[in-house]
């Protein structure tokens, strides 16, 4: 890497592509997502490798829910084996494991073995691994509003008081930075509900290949193009 200081503190990736991996194989969509899986083990390794402190991936999306129902049962399996399978390796990197969004839709099993595995690796502190479950950045919106407008007709709080910072911390995770990158595969542009208040001055970067198909050169790839930018923040650039 050209420049340790300007690798992105917190990456965040759309995970695209598994189902087409596999249909194009002409191989059962769950298969597409086991590699998947492969691939975020590959990711994880080269992310602490790296120095990277934070990754945030989205596993399973609100609107997830809405895929036939033996799919979404194979997900939740192939999750469940995931967290139960990849405790050691987070405990040995030193990974810390947490997780967002409507977390109470998931499987009651797989909610305990996912707490279980969160309070494990509370004290890890290499990595911050996030995996955003049943996750949508509209309803966590929608959660967080929820909230303020709660503690408002409780009278604990004047509704001028309410300012982006005080917004942020309803968010899910509020103590997580920001995404610096946000790297989605497949080809597609656009963001699908993810991360959308954090994401607002994310640089992006899109990559045409499948999910179960990316590697730590690609992710070396992204990191290097994310180099290249100049992140203003909406202010006029410096120029030389």
């Amino acid at each position: 890497m050209e420049d340790a200081q300007k690798i992105p503190t917190h990456i965040a990736i759309i995970m695209d592509g598994s189902g087409r991996w596999a249909t194009a194989r002409g191989l059962p969509r769950i298969l597409g997502h086991r590699e998947g899986a492969q691939a975020v083990r590959r990711i994880v390794e080269a992310g602490c490798e790296l120095g990277v402190k934070a990754l945030t991936l989205y596993a399973f999306s609100w609107e997830n829910w809405d895929r036939p129902g033996e799919e979404i049962r194979e997900l939740m399996s192939l999750l469940d084996e995931f967290i139960k399978c990849e405790v050691r390796t987070m405990l040995a990197n030193q990974v810390r494991l947490r997780a967002i969004g409507r977390l109470n839709e998931l499987p009651a099993g797989v909610l305990t073995n996912l707490r279980g595995v969160i309070a494990q690796t509370a004290a890890c502190q290499r990595m911050t691994l996030t995996l955003a479950l049943s996750y949508g950045g509209r309803q966590e919106i929608v959660d967080a509003a929820r909230r303020l407008a709660e503690q408002v007709q409780q009278g604990t709080l004047n509704a001028r008081q309410i300012t982006e910072a005080l917004f942020a911390q309803q968010l899910y995770a509020p103590d997580l930075p920001d995404p610096d990158l946000l790297i989605r595969t497949s080809g597609e542009q656009r963001l699908s509900n993810f991360l959308l208040w954090q994401a607002s001055y994310t640089e992006l970067y899109i990559t045409p290949k499948l999910w179960p198909d990316f590697t730590k050169d690609d992710l070396i790839d992204a990191i290097a193009e994310y180099e290249r930018r100049s992140r203003r923040y909406g202010k006029v650039g410096m120029t030389a």
